[in-house]
């Protein structure tokens, strides 16, 4: 009985973690995209497309909504950006 007890007070409290984990993973992805398009700024000093403004702009609303904690919301854009800039290292239209 003591065994059953101790293990759903594990399971409980591994549940309860779940959310808390997943926060941080959301705010860990936001940063790193944003060091991503950081380190990948090199494409863009040869950009002529006009997707350098685009993708420093996004980068600005990144930080506003990692800043105020929309992770999601940082992420959706910082993953935009990042398409874009592997789309100039193809050499596509993004």
């Amino acid at each position: 009985m003591k065994r059953s007890v101790l293990a759903g007070v594990f399971v409980t409290a591994a549940m309860l973690a779940s959310p808390v984990f997943a926060a941080g993973n959301e705010a860990d992805l936001c940063q790193i995209n944003l060091d991503k398009i950081n380190n990948g700024k090199a494409l863009l000093a040869t950009d002529t497309s006009g997707k350098s403004g685009e993708i420093d702009t996004a980068v600005s609303q990144a930080k506003a909504a990692h800043a105020a904690g929309d992770e999601k919301k940082c992420i959706e854009i910082t993953s935009k950006a990042l398409q874009d800039l592997q789309n100039l290292d193809k050499g596509g239209n993004p």
